[in-house]
């Protein structure tokens, strides 16, 4: 639908004809031919840094210049490469030279190098609809203004429940199915069933080495680590923290009996040799490779993680049951999971896309991101071209044939063809038509339709249909959550940022040893000695007053208004 800012643009795919485009405000006439358009603008061209390695595309990509036509703009995105998270921003800031768009976060705040984007937005009326005035409001900085577009967890309509995106014990459908599907529900029992399958099955069919159990500890990703705690004890996922939902009041996970006792667990698994001895020192890209070898039985990780790079390697190897389940693992029997929270009510306000001061097309930045989240595009984004990518039923449902499931995962094809435009910011659930997923790994007759037959066998054989069911579902748990939205936005100009930072240097020195020591008692000892000089008491007393704060405005500025 056009608006009468201009800033919707309507796509129509039409044959051998001319058609009127409305792009930035002007009437553009564009040529249509038919398998396409025919450029008649000039396309601007953004750049745009985000802090994660990322797969690039050719340098003519199909549906990139088919969004090019239809808003007259396209982007080069840059990916992390060679650094940290920190060091890549460190140094944009020392140079003072940045793209156009970036990766926002209160360093990049606190630098002076962003746009204020409320400013400009109303103009823009796709952005400013993108949430409602009190999810803007969360993102304000102490100036008033607005910097950064949360990229993900902003669900129109309802979500569709299939797939589990966040964090779990994974295992291989191999190691059920030998076993006869067992009920796994403690962590112990997954470490037992591991360790009998390993005895059992020391190598894959080509004769390598199976790899009962690794840990990704690389970077800011560490979280696979030190984390697993507050679900094991049945909270969900806040972060950096628990909060305890009768009494509101905020709990330090990290040193809790459960993270005692799980890190005891890990220790023996590590001295009877199930923890790869690589974990602590691996690269994301070589803990990647181990999954994609279909060596790794199983792992504590997020989907988004490992899924879109791992998966489709995997499903060739469906056969020896390679594929990855989510188990609903707790510390001991009698505990409810909250593994999984439906989605929609867990947008990460700490950061997310910015325009910054080196763009020197502010409005025609913003008039971009607006058009790539038009309903249309959005359709391009995800699910490529009509007739090409996918088909349309009669009843208007999309569903893709054999042949375009399997050029999905080619790497080749992808980075020729396909343009998601990952990490800007997209509308999830439903499309405008009220029929279809936003993209086919969310629709669910696609998801059925693409599902290997190890993973398939594995969900008949625990009655479940989806990756949802093998956990089970959790409505949001208050309207604080999730709490690391607001310990992601702490810098080193707080005192608490400083703890919080303080805290995360002596899990990632002292986790590793705990694992991998000959003493656990006395090494623990030496952690949370270390660990409580650090005075972590000052950064729970921020996270208690946060959660009050967003308790106490709760009506106002609520994401789970209906």
């Amino acid at each position: 639908m056009e608006n009468e800012k201009g800033g919707s643009v309507m796509y129509k795919r039409i044959k051998n004809a001319l058609g009127l485009l409305l792009v930035s405000g002007m009437l553009i006439i564009v040529i249509f031919q038919e398998n396409g358009y025919i450029k008649a603008q000039e396309t601007k061209e953004f750049t745009a840094f985000f802090a994660v390695p990322g797969n690039t595309k050719d340098d003519y990509n199909e549906v990139q210049e088919l969004i090019a036509d239809i808003t007259g703009a396209k982007c080069q995105e840059i990916w992390l490469v060679g650094q940290t998270q920190e060091e890549a921003i460190a140094s944009y800031i020392a140079s003072g030279e940045y793209p156009d768009f970036i990766s926002g976060c209160a360093t990049l705040y606190d630098a002076g190098a962003l746009i204020p984007i409320d400013e400009y937005w109303d103009n823009y009326p796709n952005i400013r609809s993108y949430m409602s005035d009190g999810e803007w409001d969360r993102l304000r900085q102490a100036d008033g203004h607005i910097y950064w577009i949360p990229q993900f967890g902003i669900v129109k309509g309802e979500a569709t429940e299939v797939v589990h995106e966040g964090e779990a014990f994974w295992i291989q459908t191999r190691v059920l199915k030998w076993a006869g599907y067992p009920k796994i529900s403690t962590v112990e029992e997954y470490f037992a069933l591991i360790e009998a399958y390993m005895e059992a099955n020391p190598c894959m069919e080509s004769g390598e080495k199976n790899i009962p159990f690794t840990i990704l500890c690389d970077d800011w990703r560490y979280f696979c680590l030190e984390n697993p705690p507050q679900f094991l004890d049945g909270y969900p996922n806040d972060g950096s923290c628990e909060v305890e939902p009768e009494t509101l009041t905020v709990i330090d996970y990290n040193v809790t009996p459960t993270a005692r006792r799980y890190f005891s667990i890990l220790n023996e698994a590590y001295h009877a040799g199930l923890i790869d001895p690589e974990s602590f020192t691996q690269t994301y890209s070589e803990y990647l490779e181990k999954l994609a070898s279909g060596r790794v039985l199983g792992m504590v990780d997020q989907w988004w993680q490992f899924s879109y790079d791992v998966n489709d390697s995997l499903a060739r190897m469906s056969a020896q049951g390679c594929s990855y389940v989510p188990l609903p693992v707790t510390i001991e029997n009698g505990i409810k999971n909250q593994w999984h929270v439906k989605r929609g009510n867990d947008t990460d306000i700490a950061t997310g896309l910015a325009i910054t001061t080196g763009c020197e097309d502010i409005t025609g930045a913003l008039q971009f991101v607006n058009d790539l989240l038009d309903d249309e595009v959005l359709k391009l984004r995800f699910w490529g071209v009509e007739g090409v990518d996918y088909e349309v039923d009669e009843n208007g449902v999309f569903y893709r044939t054999e042949e375009q499931r399997l050029n999905s995962q080619k790497n080749d094809y992808m980075a020729s063809h396909f343009c998601f435009y990952p990490y800007f910011p997209r509308l999830e659930g439903i499309l405008e038509d009220g029929k279809n997923a936003f993209s086919p790994e969310y629709q669910p007759e696609e998801f059925l339709a693409d599902l290997p037959d190890d993973i398939e066998e594995c969900f008949a054989a625990y009655g479940c249909q989806n990756y949802v069911d093998m956990l089970g579902t959790n409505e949001p748990p208050g309207a604080w959550y999730p709490m690391y939205s607001h310990s992601d936005t702490l810098t080193s100009e707080q005192e608490a940022g400083r703890v919080w930072r303080a805290m995360t240097e002596v899990k990632q020195e002292y986790l590793p040893m705990v694992i991998m020591t000959d003493n656990f008692e006395e090494m623990w000892e030496q952690y949370m000695q270390s660990y409580e000089a650090c005075h972590p008491e000052i950064f729970f007393e921020e996270m208690q007053r946060e959660v009050d704060r967003r308790v106490a405005i709760a009506d106002e500025v609520s994401p789970y208004e209906e």
